[in-house]
């Protein structure tokens, strides 16, 4: 396998609104993020990812942008960005920016000269169609709820927005916008940055004619139409050959809905488009047949399902981007393990499970202290518009009751993800010294960085062991994976191979004591305990192991 830094790197990422405020107005910015830098330094991380920091009125918090190439006042200016990038640089680590282009704002210069007339010359920038019968061009949802289309008086046309309204989508069709969003890119990298992960990226291309979804509704889910379109992989070697080639970045596509037929596309090892893609299976196996607010209970098998398809689909045809949490996803450790008990145990157990697979991994703001879900009393605390739109669309405008609606929130509300960064007991955990935009959990008093950082047996300091094992051992970040024991619901295990040696990872991930029995075909001279998340002596038969609640182990076989 070609190795590259980007395989062997292990990213971080930061959501700038959440993350450190230096000036007492209650809002994360880029001088906050400069203070934290030797933190980030402490637990290894070699990239950071951060979320936009772009101008922008912040419907969607910065993912609608308004000035690509200018900084969002209550972040910063643009010398505190070069200040964050030397920082960075001058430690040794990694900037990847966020590239939000599918949709700009409503109030970018192009837009605002879009919708003026329909001969402008900005109007193909955007996709404007005229209504059909008094209603809207076709049947489309947001992705947001509501349909996908509003309509503009001034020219008596609609235009399309997969997401809020204030996020008119760019048209890709055409050649001088593709044109101007390369420009842009190329500026990024020329100042210094190190890649870019790319939102919704799979749905630049939307099929001819924008045909309504099947079945007749007047609203409806339309993703066929506008994920993985037609020219999608047109459209990302353009990108590539015009601008990626000409520098050595790090690049991962946001793309929902992508099979790993998709992926072996996006992520193809000949590196004509990108280097990897996130997925979004392995976060839909809680969700019911109604979607996200749809809970259901998930079950290992299903994940083991997933992971394996993954791992196996693109073990030779491409790279695996390897998360479980992100700003736009419930904290793991309330998700897939135990935040109250056993929430320490359970958090480096899913740091294990997911650390020692084939793939880059990603580490999302807090994750390295065990941070929880949120249970906010009132509506009024959570700032979300995906959650308000939700909210208006099954309460106020359908059936559905209150308490049923709120625990959905409670579960998956991405709200959970944003809550401040927890840095130390102190008044609002030592994020901000005004009141923060949106509420800090509660629980920083027992859960923060300043206490995991002192402690050698924190999630923080074992969160630093995996790390510094990827750089330590080749089989972590090149070995083959393969499944043991497929059917079994409490324990995930599998191996890694790389010549002569095997990795052997085994997750608890139940609160009861488990047996689990080495397979027969698994020869080994020699065993070591690389990393585990109790005390545990070196065994030199592991042929039969008991597994305390939400253990997880890891052996070097040879």
């Amino acid at each position: 396998m070609e190795k590259a830094w980007w395989k062997e790197s292990v990213v971080y990422q930061i959501y700038p609104r959440s993350f450190n405020d230096s000036n007492g107005d209650g809002i994360g910015d880029i001088k906050g993020i400069i203070e934290k830098l030797d933190y980030l330094k402490q637990l290894g991380v070699d990239v950071i990812w951060l979320s936009p920091v772009y101008k922008s009125p912040n419907d969607d918090n910065g993912y609608d942008i308004s000035d690509y190439q200018a900084i969002m006042d209550e972040f910063g200016t643009m010398d505190d960005w070069d200040e964050l990038l030397e920082g960075l640089h001058s430690r040794g680590m990694k900037l990847m920016m966020d590239l939000v282009v599918n949709h700009s704002s409503d109030e970018h210069k192009w837009f605002i000269e879009s919708r003026k007339s329909k001969d402008n010359p900005y109007r193909d920038y955007y996709i404007w169609r005229p209504g059909k019968d008094g209603i809207e061009p076709n049947n489309w949802t947001s992705i947001f709820s509501g349909s996908a289309w509003e309509y503009d008086e001034i020219t008596d046309e609609y235009y399309l927005h997969l997401f809020s309204k204030k996020q008119p989508d760019l048209n890709w069709e055409n050649p001088t916008l593709r044109q101007e969003i390369y420009d842009m890119m190329t500026w990024w990298l020329d100042k210094g940055i190190d890649g870019f992960r790319m939102d919704v990226i799979n749905l630049i291309s939307k099929a001819e004619g924008l045909p309504s979804a099947p079945g007749g509704k007047r609203y409806d889910w339309g993703g066929d139409f506008f994920m993985n379109g037609p020219r999608v992989h047109e459209y990302l070697q353009e990108m590539n050959r015009e601008v990626l080639s000409k520098y050595d970045t790090i690049t991962v596509g946001e793309c929902p809905g992508a099979s790993t037929e998709d992926a072996k596309k996006y992520a193809n090892k000949e590196g004509t488009e990108l280097n990897m893609i996130f997925t979004f299976e392995h976060m839909d196996i809680d969700s019911g047949p109604e979607g996200k607010w749809d809970l259901k209970p998930w079950q290992l098998s299903d994940l083991k399902d997933v992971m394996t398809k993954w791992q196996k689909g693109l073990e030779d045809d491409g790279w695996n981007s390897l998360y479980l949490n992100n700003h736009d996803q419930p904290r793991v450790v309330s998700r897939f393990g135990n935040d109250t008990e056993y929430r320490v145990e359970s958090a480096k157990m899913l740091g294990t499970f997911l650390h020692m697979m084939q793939g880059t991994p990603y580490i999302y703001q807090g994750e390295e202290i065990g941070m929880t879900n949120v249970r906010f009393d009132s509506l009024d605390d959570y700032n979300d518009i995906e959650i308000h739109n939700m909210y208006r669309e099954k309460v106020i405008e359908g059936n559905e009751g209150h308490d049923k609606v709120m625990e959905s929130i409670y579960v998956k509300g991405r709200d959970n993800a944003r809550t401040p960064m927890q840095w130390d007991d102190s008044k609002n955990a030592g994020f901000t010294t005004g009141t923060p935009w949106l509420k800090v959990n509660p629980n920083y008093k027992e859960i923060n960085a300043k206490s995991a950082v002192e402690n050698p047996d924190s999630i923080f300091s074992y969160y630093q062991k995996l790390i510094k094992l990827r750089k330590e051992h080749d089989i972590i970040v090149y070995g083959t994976y393969d499944l043991i024991d497929e059917e079994n619901e409490q324990i995930y295990a599998y191996t890694r191979t790389l010549g002569d040696k095997t990795l052997v990872v085994i997750c608890n991930f139940t609160e009861n004591k488990t047996e689990f029995e080495l397979p027969t075909n698994i020869n080994y001279h020699s065993n070591h305990l690389l990393i585990s998340n109790y005390n545990r002596e070196d065994s030199k038969d592991i042929s039969s192991i008991e597994l305390k609640p939400y253990e997880a182990l890891v052996y070097l076989l040879k």
